[in-house]
């Protein structure tokens, strides 16, 4: 490869707006994965988020869009409409079971989500139904190294999310010895040093939990003040 060649290939242009240059970006780190391929996509960063405001304003390559209420077909539409990158929509299984799960799941794929994610409760029939009746991935969430994996494979599964605390490189690696080829997106903790030792584990994607609105307002009104003194 000649000189302009080489340069091409290392310098990726960056383009900002005049207004629009804070943003929440996904550490540098995740880039180290190697992505799970959905629909000709390559997925390596999800930001684990329902605030549209944060998910329009990120780097990540897709939404998780998972939250501790009854999952409800108006909230997983207007995170759809708000953000420019793939979502992925929790669908219940652990309150929310049965039927209700499932029109969930088929509602969410009309909406045009990108697949649906189900709690680690959720029964293995439930994932079944699932599997026969939409054509998007099904994220099965698990907790523990103690979760029987191959019934969830069986049941239909299409994707392992661990979120497993600490545990989380544990569960990744038990997995990934078992199923060299089995799709996983991970948590990534709280710093870049967590992330890594999650990718090492064997995690394809890492699911990345940003800082809140309050937060981030925190910081820009401080410089506000400090710019007033």
């Amino acid at each position: 490869m000649n000189a302009w060649g080489d340069l091409l290939k290392s310098f990726v242009p960056e383009i900002h707006g005049r207004l629009r240059k804070r943003m929440v970006r996904v550490p540098e780190v995740i880039n180290s994965v190697g992505g799970i391929r959905i629909f000709g996509r390559l997925i390596k960063s999800l930001l684990f988020s329902t605030d549209v405001a944060i998910i329009k304003n990120c780097n990540a390559d897709a939404v998780i869009a998972v939250y501790p209420f009854t999952p409800q077909p108006i909230i997983t539409q207007s995170i759809i409409n708000a953000s420019g990158v793939p979502v992925f929509c929790g669908v219940g299984g652990g309150t929310t079971t049965g039927d209700r799960v499932v029109n969930l799941a088929v509602h969410a794929e009309h909406q045009g989500a990108m697949g649906v994610v189900v709690n680690a409760p959720t029964k293995n029939e439930i994932i079944k139904e699932l599997y026969e009746k939409i054509d998007i991935p099904i994220i099965v969430t698990v907790v523990s190294e103690n979760e029987d994996f191959e019934e969830r494979l069986k049941a239909g599964a299409t994707i392992l999310n661990v979120s497993g605390a600490a545990k989380t490189p544990l569960i990744v690696k038990q997995i990934r010895n078992n199923h060299p080829e089995m799709p996983i997106i991970a948590t990534g903790g709280p710093n870049e040093e967590t992330i890594k030792l999650t990718i090492e584990a064997g995690a394809n994607a890492i699911t990345y939990t940003p800082p809140t609105s309050a937060e981030i307002f925190k910081e820009i009104m401080q410089d506000y003040r400090h710019r007033l003194h």
